[in-house]
């Protein structure tokens, strides 16, 4: 399909994307497995380019009868576009993937295989100690292929796991969450995830109620994922250049180079990290702010976007690289948290906390000031009261209202990085490598009743 559109296309310079998206799930509650399936869809997407304007038609399920039709609208609008500002030569020169033309391996419920049988002895075990799992398990893959009339021919196979798991009490007023990210299921330990959420419900057996304010507090891996994404998906170069972020230097120019964390913590992507590896080239299925139709093949490399405390890069296109005078620095699907030597285990910043919260994930979190990326969201399915060293009971929820940005300049512990499962942002963004950090003043500006 590929190889056809580009030759059907008449436009001065053309971009041909074609993804084939494969899936499996389990979705399962009251320790019963209720539903399970799978699906199949494909998508082209072709860009066409006509001097300095651009056309993109982007198609699901296009039949090889109907793909001049799909050409022929991008080309035209191709021609009917304004000029575009971020217009530069495609990419060329970059070799040619060695499974370009290899059939595409789709995913199905075979990749459950061992998982599956673990999930039941989980209900099992989780029906004798009076409670009930919720969740659901799902497992993708896409295959995206790339080709240009530059003669660029890539292809990447992202294959994308991820568990959430959810148990509650016989009476359902008790509910601890965990979650998961997974390339196919042969690592997840269900029923090492069951017991630690047996274990929170005990914790929560016992009820303290507490006023809102700043509270020391330990925020675990998934909690510090839903936060350092969003500082990630802020972090574009044109906003920032433009003055329209909390990486704008007042005056003008980027806050690159400036510290931002208190501790030396490194945040970065790499396409080869194991077990978060992803795509190694850009795919750009249209232009905006902090991406380049244009980019299109574009390799991507290992890069720091906060080095050592200090703001290193920014998201960036060809196009704000010129804008900003800063090195090209496109996103990278995954993101990775490190501080300074291996840290300690969750368990371990635990049990040398004499006052302080426990969260177990942020939930509803929205922007409030872009200008300083002030946060606000809510804690959910379990706070709990740390009492030297000991968790003494389950806390209610609040509502938070923080930065992720000013956070990391209040950080007083980096625990050990591990892979991990953003809450929020699951849906949307699933890679990513992050610690579990110890906050001195977490503001939870106020009670919630969320239960």
């Amino acid at each position: 399909m590929v190889e056809r559109a580009l030759a059907l296309s008449a436009a001065d310079a053309c971009v041909v994307l074609a993804d084939d998206h494969s899936s499996a799930n389990l979705r399962f509650a009251g320790n019963t497995l209720t539903t399970n399936g799978v699906a199949h869809s494909t998508r082209l997407t072709v860009i066409s380019m006509s001097g300095r304007g651009v056309g993109v038609v982007s198609r699901s399920a296009v039949r090889p009868d109907q793909l001049a039709d799909v050409v022929a609208a991008a080309d035209a609008a191709a021609r009917a576009a304004q000029p575009a500002e971020d217009a530069r030569e495609l990419v060329s020169g970059v070799p040619a993937s060695a499974s370009w033309d290899e059939p595409v391996p789709p995913t199905g419920i075979g990749v459950f295989e061992g998982f599956a049988p673990a999930l039941g002895e989980a209900f099992s075990a989780a029906e004798s100690g009076g409670r009930r799992l919720y969740g659901f398990a799902e497992h993708t893959l896409t295959s995206t292929f790339l080709g240009t009339s530059t003669g660029l021919r890539l292809r990447h196979d992202q294959p994308t796991g991820r568990l959430q798991l959810n148990a509650k009490s016989a009476d359902l007023k008790r509910s601890a969450w965990a979650g998961v990210s997974t390339h196919d299921f042969t690592d997840v330990d269900v029923a090492a995830l069951d017991a630690g959420l047996a274990r929170r419900l005990d914790w929560a057996k016992t009820r303290v109620d507490l006023p809102a304010g700043r509270y020391e507090t330990l925020l675990p891996p998934a909690a510090v994922a839903d936060l350092m994404v969003y500082l990630f998906w802020s972090a574009g170069a044109r906003d920032a250049v433009d003055g329209r972020s909390v990486f704008a230097k007042p005056g003008g120019g980027t806050r690159v180079g400036e510290r931002l964390a208190s501790m030396p913590v490194t945040l970065s992507s790499d396409p080869s990290a194991d077990g978060v590896a992803c795509a190694p080239f850009v795919t750009a299925h249209a232009s905006s702010r902090q991406s380049s139709v244009f980019d299109n093949g574009l390799p991507l490399t290992a890069t720091d976007w906060i080095r050592e405390g200090r703001l290193e890069s920014l998201l960036q296109t060809r196009y704000s690289a010129e804008l900003s005078g800063l090195p090209v620095t496109p996103a990278i699907d995954n993101l990775i948290m490190r501080g300074p030597g291996d840290g300690r285990s969750l368990e371990e910043m635990i049990a040398s906390t004499r006052h302080g919260l426990l969260v177990t994930c942020l939930w509803y979190i929205r922007e409030v000031d872009p200008q300083t990326l002030l946060l606000t969201g809510l804690t959910r399915d379990g706070v709990y009261l740390v009492e030297h060293g000991e968790v003494v009971g389950e806390v209610n929820n609040f509502r938070f209202n923080e930065s992720p940005v000013d956070l990391l300049g209040r950080l007083s512990e980096v625990g050990r990085s591990q892979q991990t499962l953003p809450r929020e942002w699951s849906d949307y963004f699933t890679r990513t490598v992050m610690p579990a950090v110890r906050v001195p003043d977490f503001n939870m500006s106020t009670v919630s009743q969320a239960s």
